[in-house]
């Protein structure tokens, strides 16, 4: 309400604007409790005020900032025993209080300001109850702790982050020598062998009675533990120290902690689906399918991925939607920039490169609209967009045998694919922006689960059927998340750090003001 009237007059506003300006909370709060204080009783803070400043100056172990609540400016003031500071206190105090629960429920940013098509939390609370709510209780941690994300992922990310922030306080190990050949394979000497050792103990992927080992072999126990670190953050786990491996290694542990804010503040922006919903992780190439959203890892569907390339214009999307209906044997409808890019000048080298293919060229957008001879003189009409590309269904397909809708603006959906070779690669962002699932028959039943007559023997028969495209329309929509996080804690106790491939990373550290 200050910064309003301060800019009314500055710029000038109506009367209007000013009598729809909302009311201030604090100042209601105070009103509705009939009290010139909340947090304070006897010229004194209260117990609960006390509480609620120490959250604040903790408020990093929620993967927050203390300054964004002028935290330490409040503690000098608590120091103060006049009645004027007082006053000043408990009013800022709950300032921040508002601030912060506003934080935890929806994150410091918007989505939006991420380059995120997910939608902004809605805020259901009263502010005013709010506050009277949490200067009554007598557990402020706790209260507080109920309008964080109920997500059991979550809560091990704050577990790792306190973790992270202890490991990151610890005096620094020496830095690793370089390696005298392109890398060091097991069995082969390395004269970093004993710091190698600290550096995997510490970090929790050697014993510690193992660290206590002497020599300088890369021996198939260090090899081992080099194996866990490496599939811990998305490299190929395969025991061999290379310049990939050791970059890991040397990287800050400070790093480390930011990586695990940026995923919570991610998290926060997450929904409450209270039924089944899937959730794919693009810098981890994984996909989830969760019943709900207390399901465990021990239940949950999950598979690989391939998703968008690294170059820009093919990276998958951020967003979410409703699947409402999946298409078995679907045409690839060529996206018109593939059929002008890549497509059309293979066609002009030699025009039966597409019928070899199983490409057609069609007039018109419906799977009924009639398909145009392979002729040198159609080249021109697809140049300009008058005709367009698809490949039948079949062998070649580059959807596979399936396709999973969930209409979107950026025309990305799940699919199979006749590829499978790729979902070995330990990096896998192959594709020009959507994404394609491993295991589609597993999908699928998980998709009708919901759907009377759909069994997995009736889902193979589907798959496996010849002819053209059938749709299934779902009789409940499905949530679909496509979603973007560099570290998780997993329920075995594993911290995983995956690659940026996006920089979606540097982006949002520059959005919260983190340094490197």
């Amino acid at each position: 309400m200050r910064v309003l009237l301060l800019v009314c007059l500055l710029l000038g506003c109506s009367s209007a604007v000013l009598a729809q300006a909302p009311a201030d909370p604090v100042a209601q709060a105070y009103q509705r409790g009939g009290v010139t204080a909340l947090w304070h009783r006897a010229g004194a803070l209260t117990p609960t005020g006390s509480a609620l400043l120490q959250q604040l100056l903790n408020a990093d172990q929620r993967g927050l900032h203390p300054a964004d609540y002028s935290a330490q400016q409040l503690l000098t003031l608590s120091g103060q025993k006049d009645a004027a500071s007082q006053a000043q206190l408990d009013r800022q105090l709950s300032q921040a209080a508002l601030l912060l629960i506003g934080h935890l429920q929806r994150g410091r940013v918007s989505p939006a300001a991420a380059g995120y098509k997910l939608p902004v939390p809605v805020d259901v609370l009263d502010p005013v109850a709010t506050l009277i709510s949490l200067a009554a209780s007598t557990d402020v941690a706790a209260a507080l702790d109920a309008y964080e994300p109920h997500y059991n992922h979550y809560h091990l990310l704050k577990q790792a982050l306190a973790h992270y922030r202890q490991l990151a306080a610890l005096p620094a190990l020496p830095v690793l020598p370089p390696l005298t050949a392109r890398s060091v394979r097991p069995g082969e000497s390395y004269t970093g062998a004993p710091v190698l050792r600290a550096l995997l103990a510490r970090l929790g992927d050697l014993p510690q009675a193992d660290a206590e080992a002497t020599g300088t072999q890369l021996d198939s126990v260090l090899s081992a533990a080099l194996s866990r670190f490496q599939a811990r953050h998305g490299l190929q786990a395969d025991g061999v120290l290379g310049a990939g491996t050791i970059a890991a290694l040397q990287l800050p542990l400070a790093e480390r902690v930011q990586q695990l804010q940026l995923s919570m503040e991610r998290a926060r922006w997450l929904p409450r689906p209270s039924g089944p919903f899937i959730l794919v992780n693009i810098p981890q190439f994984r996909l989830y399918a969760f019943r709900g959203p207390g399901d465990s890892e021990q239940h949950m569907l999950a598979m690989n991925v391939i998703v968008g390339r690294t170059f820009p214009g093919h990276n998958t999307p951020v967003f979410m939607a409703d699947m409402r209906y999946v298409v078995f044997r679907p045409y690839w409808d060529v996206p018109a920039s593939i059929a002008r890019n890549e497509i059309l000048p293979k066609l002009r080298q030699r025009l039966a490169w597409g019928a070899e293919q199983d490409y057609e060229l069609v007039r018109g957008q419906a799977d009924s609209s009639p398909v145009v001879a392979w002729d040198e003189s159609a080249l021109e009409p697809l140049q300009r967009g008058e005709l367009r590309v698809r490949q039948k269904p079949g062998a070649r397909n580059a959807l596979g045998r399936v396709k999973f809708m969930f209409p979107n603006p950026y025309n990305v959906y799940l699919h199979s694919t006749p590829a499978q070779s790729l979902f070995a690669r330990t990096e896998r962002a192959f594709s020009h922006g959507c994404v394609r699932v491993e295991d589609p028959q597993a999908l699928g039943e998980f998709v009708f689960a919901g759907e009377a007559g759909w069994d997995g023997a009736r889902i193979a028969d589907r798959l496996q059927a010849e002819g053209g495209p059938e749709r299934i329309n779902l009789s409940k929509s499905l949530r679909v998340i496509i979603f973007y996080a560099t570290a998780i804690a997993a329920e075995d106790g594993r911290i995983l750090f995956l690659q940026d491939i996006y920089k979606h990373d540097q982006r949002l550290k520059r959005l919260l003001a983190i340094s490197d």
